[in-house]
């Protein structure tokens, strides 16, 4: 085997070496943005050892500029870190730069883009989205959802259940988030805790099978690589079980369609079903939906939280506005929640600090040009949206949470202010902003509604760990302990 080794790194240097020279004289009269030092075969990868990935970009890109060349392994990419170069992709090339990139192992657990996240720009990817905003995601459809208001109950009164002791909001916030998606999405929630497991497991190795830095991702040209690929084996092993995952869930639900009297309203499952064609099409957009419903309220809701547990002045007055707006109320309607103007400021703030998403990628279809630099056609772009929300150039105080801001910041999140893009910009915008912001609203007015929060006994405000952890999205690493007071009586 090491000799075996020794060969394969011996082919790989001289493939490398071969392919620069190639690429060197093809981009001699290009003006490529400005790139770091790079070594042989990895490239930039050594560049983001020791931090998370949209940390180590932002400090690179204060080095090199807001746009820079990089290379992971034989892969080239931009990395976009201003407002400006943001808006050059996003808006003025945005067809060109509409489709996402997939490595080859994400071709491999979507089938090649067969899902609403990864699907290539064209009809079918129109199609598919256009089908779920429609039915689904659209603020008219969203505002009308009863699954919201039930799984946020039953959050409610799975903390108040613990009264007395110290709860993992966490982990309650988790179950929260999942629950309500799959109700949504599907007509219940998970059936057993066997189900909700699964699901999540099928969650985090996807992502860390899609992201990793194997030789199929790093070398997609390389046949030798790809042979030889555990991760690939590995890759196509998790697509199966998780078709058959998401296929047993989509059968239940079709049993349960036909035994229904009377039949009730279409989900967006019963929609997908009239339009399915093909092998895997109807599983993964439901993963792609499940999943970011899921992991995108969990995080804004946990981060949002967290800031609030750390500053006194902003919880008081935020739990002030909720409950003043429902005087004389047992429960939150949905109509009351228009009215919460600084609740909808912490949310604003928490995703300007945590956005869950916080690298957005796109890949160039055709050669243009960026901020005045080329981009050559298949160039991978990353933009980092994290970066772009705490530049000290766009933002007073950039790393403090602080709400007040946007009292006389007129500055949104709807996809025309390149300054801050929580949910993106453009034609790849994510659908589902309507559909993740209900579920934040409502179960986070009615946390600050009933309870009264305080941290374990001996810990500060300021000694809370706020430190990150890359998932599917920028989570908090430590869960949430705090305890609950009742402050309002539940109702029924």
């Amino acid at each position: 085997m090491y000799y075996l080794f020794v060969v394969i790194l011996a082919l790989l240097t001289l493939i490398k070496l071969c392919k620069a020279s190639v690429e060197s004289r093809s981009r001699r009269h290009l003006q490529l943005p400005p790139c770091p030092w790079n070594l042989p075969l990895i490239g930039s990868i050594h560049h983001l050892v020791g931090d998370l990935p949209h940390r180590a970009l932002c400090d690179l890109s204060r080095r090199q500029g807001p746009i820079m060349s990089l290379k992971f392994g034989g892969v080239p990419f931009i990395v976009v870190s201003s407002p400006e170069a943001a808006k050059d992709v996003m808006n003025t090339h945005d067809t060109i730069f509409a489709t996402r990139p997939q490595s080859e192992i994400t071709k491999i657990i979507t089938s090649k883009g067969q899902g609403l996240v990864f699907a290539p720009y064209g009809d079918q990817w129109r199609e598919l989205r256009k089908t779920c905003i429609r039915e689904l995601l659209s603020t008219k459809q969203v505002q009308s959802f009863r699954a919201i208001q039930e799984e946020a109950a039953r959050l409610v009164r799975s903390i108040s259940s613990a009264q007395g002791s110290l709860v993992n909001l966490s982990q309650e916030i988790a179950r929260y988030a999942t629950d309500a998606s799959v109700h949504i999405i599907m007509g219940r929630r998970f059936k057993d805790q066997a189900d909700y497991d699964k699901f999540q497991y099928y969650q985090d190795q996807g992502f860390h099978l899609a992201l990793s830095f194997c030789l199929p991702n790093l070398y997609p040209s390389l046949q030798l690589g790809r042979t030889l690929s555990k991760t690939v084996q590995k890759a196509e092993i998790y697509r199966e079980e998780m078709f058959e995952f998401i296929g047993g869930l989509i059968h239940e639900h079709q049993e349960r369609r036909l035994n229904q009297v009377p039949p009730c309203e279409e989900n967006l499952i019963d929609v997908l079903l009239k339009i399915q064609s093909g092998e895997g099409y109807l599983q993964c957009p439901v993963s792609d939906i499940l999943a970011g419903g899921r992991e995108t309220v969990a995080t804004v809701l946990q981060w949002a939280m967290a800031e609030l547990m750390r500053n006194h002045a902003a919880m008081s007055k935020v739990q002030a506005e909720v409950r003043g707006a429902f005087t004389g109320r047992t429960k939150i309607i949905e109509e009351g929640l228009g009215e919460l103007t600084y609740l909808q400021f912490v949310i604003k703030e928490t995703l300007r600090l945590h956005i869950p998403g916080p690298l957005f990628m796109r890949e160039c279809q055709e050669s243009c040009k960026v901020m005045g630099y080329d981009v050559p056609s298949g160039t991978k772009v990353l933009l980092n949206l994290w970066a772009i929300a705490r530049d000290p150039k766009y933002w007073d105080e950039p790393e403090t949470f602080k709400p007040e801001r946007f009292e006389t910041d007129a500055r949104d999140f709807r996809g025309n202010c390149f300054e801050f893009m929580p949910f993106g910009s453009g034609r790849r915008m994510c659908p589902g902003m309507s559909f993740g912001l209900a579920n934040v609203e409502v179960a986070l007015a009615k946390l600050l509604f009933y309870f009264d929060w305080s941290l374990p006994a001996g810990v500060h405000p300021r000694e809370l760990d706020m430190t990150e952890s890359m998932g599917v999205t920028v989570q908090k690493k430590e869960a949430l302990l705090v305890q609950a007071s009742l402050r309002v009586q539940l109702s029924d």
